[in-house]
């Protein structure tokens, strides 16, 4: 199950958004979304976890969470028209 994070603080990590999903099961992928001018975080990113039970409660767990400075959005994300 895929996973958007969104409203990170500029500040936080791949690695450490790694982390706060691995304590709720296998993750699969982690990818901040950079801005390509600044190089800097555009405040959002994606994480994948292969088993949906485990997505679901750090979906759950970890939705208005507070991560740095700011209180995180976690939801299923959506699948790309094609």
């Amino acid at each position: 199950m895929k996973l958007l994070v969104r409203n990170l603080d500029r500040n936080t990590t791949e690695a450490e958004l790694l982390e706060l999903f691995q304590g709720y099961g296998m993750v699969q992928s982690c990818t901040l979304v950079m801005d390509a001018v600044t190089g800097g975080s555009k405040g959002f990113g994606f994480v994948e976890m292969p088993k949906s039970g485990e997505a679901k409660a750090a979906m759950k767990s970890l939705n208005d969470t507070l991560v740095g400075r700011n209180n995180i959005r976690v939801k299923k994300a959506e699948d790309k028209p094609s």
